[in-house]
Parts: structure tokens; sequence; C-alpha cells
């Protein structure tokens, strides 16, 4: 059969988790690549670098490289026009459009879901409320946008005929906004990237783009309170905000090497983690350094997390709420009292519960599946499963 695998966008600043699993699926099933955009088969440093790509007009609209997110109103059309009618099995891993393409019925459609998308949704108030342009008469407009956006993804849901979900989390929001079922399979963390460290420093540590839902400006308030050593590894539009508000215990790194991110997460006391992730790959990836968490007690962290005082034998870190700097501060000094108590091997065994190999036995296992139960046109199970 021949497959096609659709994602958002392909940028060299696009480096998450969706990402990660676009990559292990290629690793697996040969299959075609469709993206809006693509600026990764000419980047020299990619693993995409040479690979034919097919793309969207907005390709070619000014500033594209540094992301469509600006021509929202577009994104449903242009996921549209891709033509795809060659193939027998369609892939989409999906975290805004790539579920949109369009299918014929005879074509199995199985999307990996990242999360419904997160500015028509969830986010909606957070983002309005972080941009200039959320207020007055254009306030007004873009809030008709994102309407019509939310009724364009509903129906572009109903293009898909398997949902997966990267957690249990995203799994309760897919139904929530579609009404659909989806199997839960973790997304692939690569944890021999990172080398266990059980002696660690005194300073914790936290990893992330800084962007408003992230809540880094929450830990910094709360370390401004404690005053203990905290690094902040990360770039992105809160930046000069954090800059400004935090005290000389908190040091500033910006972007930095995948090596210098790996060293500090090794070598750090606890990661600090307070955003509500759809399932969060960087308290994976401390983890599997030995490193404990310390995180919010929402979204994918309650999946991947231990806190010790629910598991005192297995316990690889601590989960705090509310989402308040008063909140953390209280798990950080509850964290200082258990943390004789959490076993960096604890940490290590529980990422090794989100490796690449279980994520391709799971994912390949339930393709095969979805393809032996999907009828073909020709097959007498089309009565029973359109029945």
């Amino acid at each position: 059969m021949k497959y096609a695998l659709v994602h958002e966008w392909l940028t060299p600043k696009a480096t998450g988790g969706s990402e990660l699993v676009v990559r292990e699926i290629l690793r697996h099933i040969d299959a075609d690549l469709y993206a809006l955009i693509d600026f990764e088969s000419v980047n020299p440093q990619s693993y995409l670098y040479g690979r034919k790509i097919g793309t969207t007009f907005l390709q070619h609209f000014p500033l594209a490289r540094n992301g469509v997110q600006k021509y929202l109103p577009l994104l449903p059309l242009a996921i549209e026009q891709l033509d795809l009618r060659q193939y027998d099995v369609i892939l989409s891993s999906s975290h805004a459009v790539a579920k949109g393409v369009l299918v014929n019925p005879d074509q199995l459609h199985i999307c990996y879901c990242h999360t419904p998308m997160r500015y028509a949704w969830d986010l909606t108030f957070d983002y309005l409320n972080a941009s200039r342009l959320g207020r007055g008469l254009p306030g007004t407009f873009i809030r008709y946008i994102l309407h019509r956006v939310r009724q364009w993804d509903v129906i572009a849901a109903n293009r898909v005929d398997y949902f997966i979900a990267n957690s249990y989390h995203t799994a309760r929001r897919i139904w929530r906004c579609y009404r659909r079922q989806a199997k839960v399979i973790y997304p692939p963390v690569n944890c021999d990237r990172f080398s266990f460290q059980a002696q660690k420093e005194d300073f914790y540590l936290t990893v992330s783009r800084l962007v408003s839902y992230k809540k880094v400006s929450l830990i910094v308030e709360a370390f401004n309170q404690l005053g203990y050593p905290l690094v902040i590894i990360g770039d992105g539009p809160e930046l000069r905000r954090i800059r400004q508000i935090a005290k000389p215990n908190i040091q500033i790194l910006g972007a930095q090497p995948n090596e210098v991110v790996e060293q500090y997460m090794a070598n750090a006391k606890a990661f600090v983690y307070a955003a509500c992730e759809d399932f969060g790959i960087a308290p994976v990836e401390a983890q599997a350094c030995g490193t404990p968490v310390i995180a919010y007690g929402e979204g994918g962290a309650l999946e991947t997390v231990l806190d010790i005082r629910q598991f005192p034998e297995t316990g690889t870190g601590l989960l705090f709420s509310p989402q308040i700097p008063e909140a953390l501060v209280k798990a950080v000094e509850t964290f200082c009292q258990f943390q004789g108590q959490i076993n960096p091997e604890s940490c290590r065994t529980r990422a090794a519960n989100f490796s690449p190999k279980i994520f391709e036995t799971s994912y390949l296992a339930f393709i095969e599946d979805c393809c032996q139960n999907f009828p073909s046109k020709d097959s007498d199970k089309n009565c029973d499963f359109f029945r």
C-alpha cells in the first residue's frame, strides 16, 4: 500500500514533540511527506535534507519561514489543496489542521493528534489577552475568525477514521472537542540521548519555549521568593519580561545547543515545570537523566511524573496545584524534605516507559489493526461497517 504522511509545518524553528513523532514514523513507514510549508528539506542539518516534500501555496507567502500561524484564516483552505488521491493510507500528525486533508471514502485516514488546535479551543482567551489585537474592533474580528476555525475543525475531525492521542489528557480533549474516541500511544522520547547522573548539583532547572502558556514567569516569581538558584534555558517572546523580573539567584541562558541542555539536565537538583501540557517531553527527558521533576499537577505530567507522596517506593518527583507561584514555593519546600527519598534510578526507569521502541511497537500494531479492520471498496465488510 502507498502511504502519505501529513504534518503542519516543517521549519528549523519547529523542533518539538510533534516533529519527533514525524521523524519516528518515517523511520518505520515508507511514506511520502506533505506539509503546509517546508524549509527543512533545504536545511543541511536536518534529517529531511534533500527529501521531496509536498507543500501548499503558503510556501511562497512572505515570512512563511518564521511560521504560518499569522495566516490562520488560510490554513484550512491550504491543507485542503493537497491532492492525496494516489495513496491508500493517509497518516496525519496534527496539532492544528493536518487532519483536515481531503480523503476519499476508500482511503484510510489515521490521525496522531498531539492536541486539538490550541488557539481555537483551550487557549483562546490566553492568546486574545496576550495580544494587542485581541481588543476592540480587531478583537471582535479575530473572535469571529476563531469561531469559524472551530466550526471547520469539527468538520475536519470527521475526515479521520481513527484517532491516536499522545496522552489520556489529550484523548479527553479530543472527545470534548470532536466527540471522537482515541487510542493513547505516548510519543517517543529518546532517553539514550541523556546521560544518567546520580550525583546532583545545587541548582534547579527549567527548559522551555518562553511563551505565556508555559508559565515560566510563574517559576521566576516563585524562585524570587525562595532565593534558590534557578537556571532557565530557552528563548521566546517572554524572554525580555523574564529578565526584567528575575532576581540575581536566577540565571537566564537563553537558547542553548543540545549538548549544553543535556549537561544541565543531568546535573540539576530538580527540573521545574509549570505548564499544563498535553504530554510534555521535557519532564521525561529530565527523568532519563535521573533528575526528579517538580511539575504542575495537570495534563501530561499526571501521566509521566510519579509523586513521591503517593508512590514512596518509585516516586520520581512532586506535583503541585493550583497553578500559582505560592503553590510552587510550597512544592519546592516540600521537595527539599523528600529529596533524599527519590531514587535517581527510579527516574530513569520511569522515563524508559516512553522509549522510541515502545512507540514503534504500539504505533505499527495499531496501524496494522486499522488496515485489517477498515473495509476496502470491494469488501463485504462494508455492509457491517457502515450500518
